[in-house]
């Protein structure tokens, strides 16, 4: 299986077939509006813009699993999103990322590339860095810049 056996819905409720990103190189991320990585978003967005021609995507997935950082509704967070940190970037609708509830893309990326300790997401701004293919190459830490995954983007693109 690959990421591509997943979809999402957007923010503005259209359901996306991830297989609509198969040749490009995709960051897949659990966002929180209200969340101290917050300002990230911005550095995402700036990744996007830098290789976004070249065929990387960025895909946001907000979350409210952590210390309640995401409780707005989906056009709240579009809004945030747009305004605070210029998100063009996909979003998609808030989801769960950890238990039983959790989105099957999240199970999916966290079976391929698990964490420190355990596979579970500890924390918001967890990214995962997929190939062309739909492959789970990489997993970053919250703490990990958007600006220091640029090697590992770059091999891939």
């Amino acid at each position: 299986m690959t990421v591509y056996d997943y979809a999402a819905v957007t923010l503005d409720g259209k359901e996306v077939s991830l297989r609509d990103y198969a040749g490009k190189v995709l960051v897949i991320v659990n966002t929180a509006s209200k969340c101290g990585f917050a300002p990230q978003l911005e550095q995402l967005q700036a990744l996007y813009k830098d290789y976004h021609d070249r065929g990387l995507v960025i895909l946001g997935f907000p979350s409210n699993q952590f210390m309640n950082q995401e409780p707005g509704s989906s056009e709240e967070i579009a809004e945030v999103c747009q305004r605070n940190y210029g998100v063009s970037f996909p979003m998609f609708e808030k989801i769960k990322v950890n238990g039983p509830d959790a989105h099957p893309l999240y199970n999916h990326l966290t079976n391929e590339a698990g964490g420190l300790f355990s596979k579970k997401i500890k924390w918001n701004f967890t990214k995962f860095l997929v190939d062309a293919e739909g492959n789970v190459v990489e997993r970053f830490a919250p703490k990990t810049s958007p600006v220091d995954m640029k090697p590992s983007i770059e091999k891939l693109l």
